[in-house]
């Protein structure tokens, strides 16, 4: 099997740091669990550490891993639903040392790439929390629901959709 990497920027600082963002290998796993852990429960509940796991189990196909100077940094996951024709973007978190470098932006991009290619695809969907809603809104996501305290104690659920934009 033939695996693909993305290159996302280069960048030039004294030597040369670049990003990239391929698929994720199964190797990956215990730093990316770690990394979960790290925006845990900040971010997210414990309990889900065990979806998480099971998420890389199942779609590790469309799983994305990020890495900025050849150090895993964080990931993405993307899948298409048939049962209501859905793009969903999910599981995307990042160490915390490593936000605010664009990253989120790159692979959200290619994600959102992937899925509006999708012939079945004709909404996006994502499911997040009151403390990353924003990020989503960025990408044209519109807010359709919410549920109080959904994910653990003080960790509300909010389902945003956004149309697909085919080429």
């Amino acid at each position: 099997m033939i695996r693909i990497e993305y290159l996302l920027e280069k960048r030039y600082f004294g030597g040369m740091e670049f990003s990239v963002i391929r698929p994720y290998h199964i190797n990956d796993k215990k730093e990316l669990v770690a990394i979960f852990m790290r925006n845990t429960p900040k971010y997210f509940d414990p309990k889900e550490s065990r979806d998480f796991e099971t998420y890389l189990q199942e779609f590790k196909n469309t799983y994305l891993t990020v890495l900025y100077q050849n150090k895993i940094v964080g990931g993405a996951g993307y899948y298409a639903m048939e049962s209501d024709n859905s793009g969903r973007v999910t599981w995307i978190f990042f160490h915390p040392d490593y936000t605010g470098l664009g990253l989120g932006k790159k692979v959200m991009d290619h994600c959102l790439e992937r899925l509006n290619a999708n012939p079945i695809v004709r909404k996006l969907v994502v499911t997040t929390s009151q403390l990353a809603y924003t990020f989503f809104e960025k990408f044209g996501y519109q807010l359709v629901r919410s549920e109080k305290d959904h994910w653990g104690p003080g960790l509300d659920l909010y389902v945003m959709e956004r149309s697909v934009i085919q080429s």
